[in-house]
């Protein structure tokens, strides 16, 4: 490649990514899932659109896919909140392990006897479409508050169904017989126990060691944290593990880990996750090839109907009922099951495999994944109202952000009041700081000042405090019930006082 075709290759990719990210702004005001605008730019690009591009490199997909996969899964457990994921934890987990297995039976029968497809490929199209997506459900419902049992247990779902399944999807599309589906259980059942050990692990050693030990430079925090979380899918995938369930559950412990320069970190697993999604989405776009699509439309149809309608329902009932999970809540849990960019990458793994009738195995999944994504991404948000789940805003937690001071074996917090936070109206010593920790500086419209005790807080100021290290989480744990709970908030805190 000379500098020249390099310098058009740049070009052509900086464009892509800006028409994407202008594209989010569509995808956010008209309620639809941004995975289709970038599809849909792919498609543009690919041979049958405006581009031309012709490409069918299925095995660079897949690996590009699996890559993007990792990055999204790790910016997915940083965002993951503990104390909304716990209370729903088991029932998330149920529903991540049996409820994929309703959902590959129920499917892959209906591929078979509806479908005419061989038990191979029904197999293969059940596995492929029984995984959720988070960031296409979240996307719609970012605007609509849900309960905290709704949205732990939909995040931790979508965070958890990808290891199963992508070891079913891989099992299926082994050349030769298909394993005695008790070799399957026992094979899923090692390898994420091995993930979620490699994954707890990893993710622990690094949030202490990057609470522990002062980077030179801000900016190396995010990479770092990056880094963590990609090594921890790269040691359970070389371990005979879970990768994908490694990445994530490193990355959720770290995210709860208080770590250093958070919003910093946190505003850079955002962008990257943005980054690979579009990469992905538009790469996937560019698989695919629209004119061999007609045939298969009435499949993908027939399929994703039993799958909306049949399968997934039938799963959050089989899972949710034991534990007492209202109606309400299981109706738009079944309408939530969104498939986005897992499936499609997965569709690739049979292609790379050579399974005879892979390429109508993508085709159909992503006939499958268009349209109901189509279907039930703008309707979420209205059935979510029709079911009485909504809930108010709750004012934003306080932006605390921290930096070591290794010689000085502290901690220096910077404390952003938001609007609607209790802190508006305390007054300094109110605070009731623990020893060893002080506010230190107040900055209020551009103006910094040094407070006195009874200096008055007011929504919108930082405030710089600084905490020794044994002070340090009892420092952050009172500002945050203050923030919660106003001057009258207990020391151990208020509901939510650990909320990142």
């Amino acid at each position: 490649m000379t500098v020249h075709h390099l310098n058009q290759l740049l070009f052509v990719c900086s464009l892509v990514l800006l028409v994407a990210v202008a594209a989010v702004r569509i995808s956010s005001r008209s309620g639809l899932p941004s995975l289709l605008v970038y599809l849909g730019i792919g498609v543009l690009m690919g041979q049958d659109g405006i581009g031309n591009i012709h490409f069918d490199n299925a095995e660079m997909t897949q690996v590009i896919g699996y890559a993007a996969l990792v990055v999204i899964l790790a910016e997915g457990g940083l965002g993951t909140k503990w104390k909304e994921i716990r209370p729903a934890l088991p029932a998330s987990s149920v529903l991540a392990l049996a409820g994929v297995a309703v959902s590959v039976g129920v499917t892959a029968a209906a591929a078979h006897y509806l479908v005419g497809l061989e038990w191979r490929q029904a197999l293969i199209i059940g596995a492929v479409v029984s995984s959720t997506d988070a960031a296409a459900v979240f996307s719609v419902l970012r605007k609509i508050p849900l309960p905290a049992r709704v949205t732990g247990t939909l995040e931790a779902e979508s965070g958890f169904n990808d290891a199963p399944v992508v070891i079913l999807v891989v099992s299926f599309s082994t050349i030769g017989p298909v394993e005695h589906w008790y070799v399957l259980l026992g094979e899923i059942a090692l390898e994420l126990a091995i993930g979620a050990a490699i994954g707890i692990a990893a993710g622990w050693l690094g949030a202490w060691g990057l609470r522990h030990v002062a980077l030179p430079a801000s900016g190396l925090y995010p990479i770092a944290v990056m880094a963590i979380a990609v090594t921890a899918y790269a040691a359970g995938a070389l371990a005979h593990g879970s990768g994908f369930l490694a990445v994530y559950l490193a990355s959720m412990v770290m995210g709860n880990a208080k770590l250093p320069h958070w919003p910093a970190t946190r505003g850079f697993a955002d962008g990257l996750g943005w980054l690979a999604q579009i990469g992905m989405f538009v790469l996937l776009g560019l698989l695919v090839t629209p004119h061999e699509l007609g045939d298969d439309v009435l499949p993908a149809l027939i399929i994703g109907l039993v799958l909306t309608m049949v399968a997934r329902p039938l799963s959050v009932v089989v899972c949710l009922t034991p534990f007492r999970v209202p109606w309400q809540e299981q109706t738009l849990m079944s309408w939530a099951g969104l498939r986005g960019a897992v499936p499609i990458i997965l569709a690739t793994i049979p292609m790379v495999s050579g399974i005879e009738g892979s390429r109508r195995i993508f085709n159909i999944v992503f006939v499958l994944v268009v349209v109901y994504t189509l279907i039930q991404g703008p309707t979420l948000p209205w059935l979510a109202r029709k079911l009485h789940l909504g809930k108010d805003a709750e004012a934003d937690d306080l932006g605390i952000e921290s930096a070591p001071l290794e010689r000085l074996r502290g901690h220096l917090l910077s404390v952003a009041i938001p609007e609607g936070s209790k802190m508006h109206g305390v007054e300094v010593n109110e605070l009731r700081l623990p020893a060893g920790a002080a506010v230190t500086l107040v900055v209020r419209d551009g103006t910094s000042f040094v407070p006195l005790p009874t200096t008055v807080l007011r929504r919108g100021d930082e405030l710089l405090v600084v905490a020794t290290d044994p002070v340090r989480d009892a420092a952050e744990r009172r500002l945050r019930a203050v923030g919660h709970g106003g001057k009258l908030a207990d020391w151990l805190g208020t509901d939510g006082a650990d909320a990142r």
